[in-house]
């Protein structure tokens, strides 16, 4: 066979098992389905900015021109974020109209020149914004603030997140998708076309010399995903690395549905490779993924799920994998009412701290505390080798929902960014409800 053929014949078949990944198993019972479904929407609904709408004392209203989604109802994050949303698509809340306006904000955002903040943080051509401000339409690439001139620095890194690329690249795949048309991949944004400005994303997160694996250092350190910003990690990275994997797949579809086959190929080639050394760099002996490896290279639980998820794991280590988050399960060091920490309890760096090294205080936030955004991943997971220990997980997430439901009145919360024993924040957070849904749907 030629190596053409055989990498196409690989790309179809990873394409298959990818498509296979959330099954026919039934995580929820009907009811439960129901109102997890009915409470998405209505987050979604409480997400929304319309034109002309303000949001918040300390912005102006939305004057993009279209429909805005922000990461959660309230007070919550007063900006669009690409990664909520993008991770959010699935849910099916999303119209069409509202896709292509998010998709072209974000393109015309995309950075057309490398250049250096005030900061000393760098911004390379191609990037995509962390955020984008409703009121100017100013890009912020760097999180922990909506200042557009003193964005960056070393607490959030000299370098923008890596994960923003990739999800930009899955905003356009879906959208793609969902109008049934190719035509805006041609489409010019700042004289650049669409098809054009997805793979300058791509080239965007760095790797080793000759490495398919994102990766970075203190001097060019930039936040791994963005769901752990206050979290410093160097190395090769693992999260990250899973998304650029994906991409792979979302960008050879793209470019097979123009007719350029031999750029395809080379997707293809670059997913087979991550695919191939994902497991080889990052597993441990239990079967866990480490987050990278280097600083705060503990086991990911969060990335391990999602290497489950996109099928990346097969075999006796998708076995093993999966057998151990569900004995973590039942152990009690993985969840707490059916919401999931970034690490095991066993496996925090001391009695500190989570990770190696965090902005945020031991138990609080993404150093410890117990986010919904991943519960799905981890059924999944968990589903593959007992489905009942799944099934306990996803009702214990739902009755949560339920007891602190944000419709009972202005004392709730629920679905909240994150919790620990004594508090939670962001109420009426979108990922925690959407994410799961799409699996469990």
């Amino acid at each position: 066979m030629k190596l053409s053929s055989l990498i196409t014949f690989c790309f179809f078949w990873i394409v298959a098992v990818k498509g296979q990944q959330v099954g026919k198993t039934d995580f929820l019972s009907q009811g439960d389905l129901e109102y997890l479904k009915g409470l998405t929407k209505a987050v979604v609904d409480s997400s929304r900015i319309l034109p002309g709408q303000k949001i918040s004392k300390d912005f102006g209203p939305n004057k993009t021109g279209g429909n805005l989604i922000r990461p959660g109802g309230r007070d919550c994050y007063p900006s669009f974020w690409i990664r909520d949303y993008a991770m959010s698509l699935e849910c099916g809340f999303f119209t069409v109209e509202e896709q292509k306006h998010m998709l072209n904000l974000t393109a015309s955002t995309q950075c057309d020149q490398t250049y250096i903040t005030k900061t000393g943080s760098m911004v390379p051509i191609g990037a995509i914004a962390d955020h984008i401000r409703i009121d100017d339409s100013k890009p912020v690439y760097f999180p922990g603030t909506y200042s557009y001139k003193g964005q960056g620095g070393k607490t959030f890194g000299m370098f923008p997140p890596y994960c923003d690329q990739y999800f930009f690249i899955h905003m356009a795949h879906y959208y793609v998708k969902s109008a049934n048309s190719v035509k805006i991949l041609n489409m010019e944004i700042n004289g650049v076309k669409l098809i054009d400005r997805l793979e300058m994303a791509f080239k965007v997160p760095p790797t080793q010399q000759d490495g398919v694996l994102v990766y970075t250092t203190d001097e060019f350190r930039g936040i791994d995903f963005g769901f752990r910003d206050v979290i410093n990690m160097t190395g090769d990275l693992c999260f990250p690395s899973l998304l650029k994997y994906n991409a792979t797949l979302e960008m050879a579809e793209l470019l097979g549905m123009l007719g350029r086959t031999d750029i395809k190929l080379k997707y293809i080639e670059i997913g087979n490779r991550i695919r191939k050394e994902i497991p080889l760099v990052f597993m441990d002996k239990r079967g866990m993924l480490l987050a990278s490896t280097g600083r705060s290279g503990q086991a990911d639980v969060w990335g391990t799920a999602m290497a489950v998820s996109f099928g990346i794991l097969e075999g006796n280590q998708l076995n093993k994998t999966c057998r151990f988050l569900a004995e973590a399960y039942k152990k009690g060091t993985l969840s707490s009412r059916g919401n999931i920490r970034h690490i095991l309890t066993c496996d925090d760096f001391n009695d500190s701290t989570a990770w190696e090294k965090s902005l945020a205080k031991k138990n609080t936030y993404q150093n410890g505390a117990y986010w919904g955004t991943a519960t799905g991943w981890v059924c999944q997971a968990i589903g593959k080798v007992d489905i009942e220990a799944a099934q306990q997980l996803a009702k214990e997430y739902i009755d949560d929902l339920r007891v602190g439901d944000y419709r009972k009145g202005p004392k709730f919360g629920a679905p909240w960014e994150c919790y620990n024993s004594g508090s939670a924040q962001n109420a009426v957070y979108m990922a925690t409800v959407t994410c799961p849904y799409i699996v469990f749907k």
